[in-house]
């Protein structure tokens, strides 16, 4: 079997298994962050298979400049959606870990109040 071919059956795999994640209601915080580490994985390893393919020119000169402009207008729109998404997830990252150490902080305080 070409590498390719093994290639299309895994992500055929992958695909299944993603459907099962999203299929599957009720998930509790570790579920979810358990299919949240299962899709950043399957993203991962995609982008480094793009990043094998764009990085070998025998590969990338079998493609048809209208097939590369198509790829590359859909990784332009997928990646700017994604970033958007990470610096929103980030600022909301960034909120809640304000709130807890301001907590942290004001116990400290707290604890020291009661020292002195």
């Amino acid at each position: 079997m070409a590498m390719s071919e093994r290639w299309i059956k895994v992500s055929e795999k992958v695909l299944a298994q993603i459907k099962r994640l999203e299929e599957t209601e009720n998930k509790d915080r570790l579920e979810l962050v358990r299919s949240m580490r299962i899709l950043l994985g399957a993203l991962e390893r995609s982008l480094l298979g793009w990043k094998q393919w764009i990085n070998n020119p025998d590969i990338m000169t079998r493609f048809q400049q209208k097939d590369l402009k198509k790829m590359n207008k859909r990784l332009i729109k997928f990646t700017r959606s994604f970033i958007e998404y990470d610096l929103e997830a980030t600022k909301l990252g960034a909120k809640r870990g304000l709130k807890a150490r301001k907590k942290a902080e004001r116990k400290k305080e707290r604890l020291e109040a009661y020292v002195t």
